[in-house]
């Protein structure tokens, strides 16, 4: 009896060690998977056509996070909608004009009046202006102050340069800052200058129409600018203002109605998830058969 029991004992103990180890190895797995998933490459689905043909709905795609640097926030606060501190964790590169970006969208559902974090709602984007450039659309085409080189999707601005003055049926020819007196369409744009955290702008009236939503969401304060043209930041007045953070300009490949900043104005850095690398996958929205030439293929 004693050896049957000494048996069953360490037949016991022998199987309580294979559980404990493997349960062990999956919990380092689900470390290992969450640290990859916040600090290096996350994975999304394409839902909509508006980076066609670059990206098309069905398309899986990988971001990767480590160029720019993953973010670091209060996940609870940002799902139950609250102010959020985000911070970034160093990157190796800086994004570049004709990255395709992940990004949350900066503007409340249906409002694009005020800055404000969804971390539940994510858009995907070309990167046409950083940091400190000045950009222009002039006849559709996407021009950079001193940069010779083409940014942006080219077919697509072609198609736009095609467009009446006047207008197409079912495009949106007016465009942010949405002022009639300065009469900026998808045609002819601009010139926008981009701030960089640390620049200084003069507060004047036309400040006050470009930098508004990011001047109010970086402060938290109302800006607002009285008819004898003195600009007022909370009950403060001030004539000038230094950006803290970096933005860009993003849009979409297919241009035609793309909910980007040639309507809604720039994006915050703190909003930028990461960089489009690959596609994994790829189906079909209506069949669901795979896109085998689209598997793997590299985003540019």
């Amino acid at each position: 009896m004693d050896r049957m029991e000494t048996k069953w004992k360490a037949t016991v103990k022998k199987w309580f060690g294979r559980l404990t180890n493997a349960a062990f190895y999956l919990c380092m797995l689900v470390v290992a998977y969450t640290l990859l998933q916040v600090f290096v490459v996350t994975s999304f689905r394409i839902p909509s056509d508006s980076m066609a043909p670059t990206l098309l709905p069905g398309d899986y795609i990988l971001v990767d996070k480590c160029s720019g640097g993953a973010r670091l926030f209060d996940l609870s606060d940002a799902l139950d909608g609250k102010e959020v501190e985000i911070r970034r964790v160093p990157g190796w590169r800086r994004y570049r004009r004709n990255d395709v970006l992940v990004f949350n969208f900066p503007y409340r559902p249906g409002r694009w009046d005020s800055i404000a974090f969804d971390v539940m709602r994510y858009y995907v984007k070309r990167c046409v202006a950083v940091p400190g450039d000045t950009l222009e659309i002039r006849s559709g085409h996407y021009r950079i102050a001193g940069h010779a080189g083409d940014v942006g999707y080219l077919p697509a601005q072609e198609a736009i340069a095609l467009l009446p003055d006047s207008g197409a049926t079912g495009v949106q020819m007016t465009t942010f800052p949405w002022n009639k007196d300065w009469g900026w369409t998808v045609k002819e744009f601009g010139p926008l200058p981009v701030p960089a955290g640390g620049q200084v702008v003069e507060m004047d009236s036309a400040s006050w129409l470009l930098y508004r939503q990011l001047i109010e969401w970086e402060q938290k304060k109302r800006l607002r600018m009285e008819a004898d043209g003195r600009t007022y930041l909370g009950d403060s007045l001030i004539r000038e203002y230094r950006f803290r953070e970096n933005y860009y300009f993003v849009a979409g490949d297919k241009a035609d109605n793309s909910q980007d900043s040639r309507y809604w104005g720039l994006l915050p850095e703190p909003f930028v998830v990461g960089r489009v690398w690959r596609i994994w996958k790829s189906e079909e929205r209506s069949t669901g058969a795979v896109r085998w030439n689209r598997v793997g293929k590299r985003v540019e």
